[in-house]
């Protein structure tokens, strides 16, 4: 779909909403139960996300035994460093800070200088924007193997909580921050996920709420055809969810028409397509009948990818109930005050970023907010959904042939060529065994510091090194002065020397950096008058989360 196609679906649907606003049809919310819904369905996403966690992608093509399934523990609610969860705040964000209209080309600049690492389609259409490739082109299949995949579809959550009764908002959400990695029906799962949960505000019934999302979608798609047999076969099997599960099986895994755009090939256990994946979300509010156990375990049981799946459908349910209505094994352990990996958000502050944007997002769609007996009520318009146009990834339309400018690439400051971003951050040192994990490079904001190198190392045994020759002024005591951070999930170990002597080495963690973050002075007055080759280590500890986070590097001389 070209640019201006996009451009003219998404002032469509919003005109639709309006449109239906003015004949009168409406629907009222009062604003402590929006808040109330709209953190419940935050909240399911955390519990999903948890309780899935270890099962991810464990079971491919396969149901995940009930004797596997994780037992639930209240303090797992606390999921501050998803990416499930954290990466749709950076969608939040750039509209907190933009607007609710946030133009395309700026979400793709504030996604490209994201920081976190990421997988699948998001990777690719992160590192597409990063080399100039814009929004709508960089979710394109010609630009994106990974266009039909799941990632969008994960992070549309937002999409629907910031539009209570409003599908077509959710719609042109997914037009928007949907094509910055994916394409078709990878967009498609999306706007069914934004549109379940703007309909979870009103509707208790689950198949109406998996209907309402499937309005959303263009009914030619083969994502509509698979929540359409999803919903065909609960009413055939209403009480075995595995018959169901093993009918999405035969015709959405093992047959090759139906996985045209695998990104791992048609006949792979790993399927990370949407619509399979969509199809476990569904299952598990069909067939979990309201119950928050039940769903989320249904959706995790069906395998594949396991947390994601509970996370959505836990949220969709979780929204219809609403957070005072939770059972108390959900809410009990929340940490309100913990801030989501990679965010300028907390709880209270996520919740106070939707709720400006729901305001925004009612009015725009042609509602009001009133106040009736000191009570705030929103307004809404009721508006059937407005799908945009068909596409398919396999037999996808031409490019939009678009661009960032040269002011517009100046703007994405998240280098991917390591050695640009240290002569930016460091001029005069270089950079050796750098590894593309966890996407080293520099960003603008990391862990509540400016302006951070990210590196990480090649391999278990493969450091990467920063080194300088440096000249050390004789007469003066000179220091090596660092400013050193840590991923939360993860630590390293920072070695420092000098001429190949060690001068110091330590592991950087939570155990040894208060907040993230730790000060390392290293005496260089043993080489005044010398130059010497000093060198920067980030070293493997554990391969897991190794990336080294460098605040500052300076030689202080006094």
């Amino acid at each position: 779909m070209q640019r201006s196609m996009i451009a003219r679906a998404v002032s469509f649907v919003v005109a639709a909403a309006a449109t239906a606003g003015a004949a009168d049809a409406v629907r009222t919310l009062s604003v402590a139960e929006y808040r109330d819904k709209m953190k419940a369905g935050w909240i399911g996403q955390m519990a999903g996300v948890g309780w899935g966690g270890p099962t991810e992608f464990k079971w491919k093509g396969k149901v995940i035994p009930a004797d596997a399934m994780p037992a639930w523990k209240p303090e797992l609610i606390n999921q501050f460093n998803q990416d499930d969860i954290y990466v749709e705040m950076t969608f939040v964000r750039s509209m907190e800070l933009h607007g609710l209209d946030v133009p395309i080309r700026q979400a793709g600049i504030d996604f490209a200088n994201s920081a976190y690492p990421l997988w699948h389609a998001n990777h690719a259409g992160r590192q597409n924007l990063r080399s100039g490739i814009a929004p709508p082109d960089s979710g394109h299949p010609r630009f994106n193997t990974h266009a039909d995949d799941i990632d969008y579809q994960i992070e549309a959550d937002f999409s629907g909580l910031i539009a209570p009764g409003l599908p077509n908002i959710a719609i042109a959400l997914g037009e928007k921050f949907g094509r910055l990695m994916n394409y078709g029906d990878g967009v498609y799962g999306g706007q069914f996920v934004g549109g379940m949960y703007a309909e979870a505000f009103f509707e208790q019934d689950p198949l109406k709420i998996v209907q309402a999302g499937l309005a959303c979608v263009p009914a030619g798609s083969m994502f509509a055809e698979t929540i359409r047999d999803v919903c065909a076969w609960w009413k055939a099997y209403p009480d075995d969810w595995e018959k169901t599960w093993e009918m999405v099986e035969q015709k959405y895994q093992r047959t090759k028409a139906y996985r045209r755009f695998s990104c791992t090939g048609p006949e792979a256990d790993f399927n990370i397509d949407a619509k399979i994946n969509a199809a476990y979300i569904a299952i598990g509010l069909l067939y979990g009948n309201r119950d928050p156990d039940a769903t989320i375990v249904i959706s995790c049981r069906c395998g594949q990818d396991s947390d994601c799946n509970p996370a959505n459908s836990g949220g969709v349910l979780f929204t219809s109930i609403g957070f005072s209505k939770l059972p108390a094994r959900f809410s009990s352990a929340l940490n309100e005050e913990g801030v989501f990996s990679h965010t300028a958000y907390n709880v209270p502050k996520l919740l106070a970023a939707c709720e400006k944007l729901a305001r925004q997002a009612v009015v725009k769609a042609g509602g009001k907010i009133v106040v009736e007996n000191g009570e705030e009520r929103f307004v809404i318009p009721v508006a059937a959904p407005v799908p945009t146009a068909l596409e398919q990834c396999w037999e996808p339309g031409p490019i939009a042939g678009s661009r960032f400018t040269a002011e517009e690439m100046e703007k994405i400051t998240a280098v991917t060529d390591i050695a640009r971003a240290l002569k930016t951050f460091a001029p005069g040192w270089k950079v050796a065994g750098c590894g593309a994990d966890m996407d080293p490079g520099l960003r603008p904001e990391l862990r509540g510091r400016k302006n951070v190198l990210v590196t990480h190392p090649q391999s278990t045994t493969v450091a990467c090194t920063l080194s300088q020759e440096a000249r050390i002024p004789a007469g003066k005591k000179t220091t090596l002065a660092l400013q050193v951070g840590h991923h939360e999930q993860g630590d390293w170990v920072l070695a420092v020397k000098a001429d190949g002597a060690e001068l110091f080495k330590d592991t950087i963690g939570k155990d040894t950096a208060k907040d993230g973050w730790r000060a390392v002075s290293v005496d260089l007055s043993a080489y005044a008058g010398k130059t010497v080759r000093l060198e920067l280590v980030n070293q493997a500890s554990g391969w897991a989360y190794e990336a080294g986070y460098w605040a500052s590097i300076a030689i202080v001389s006094e």
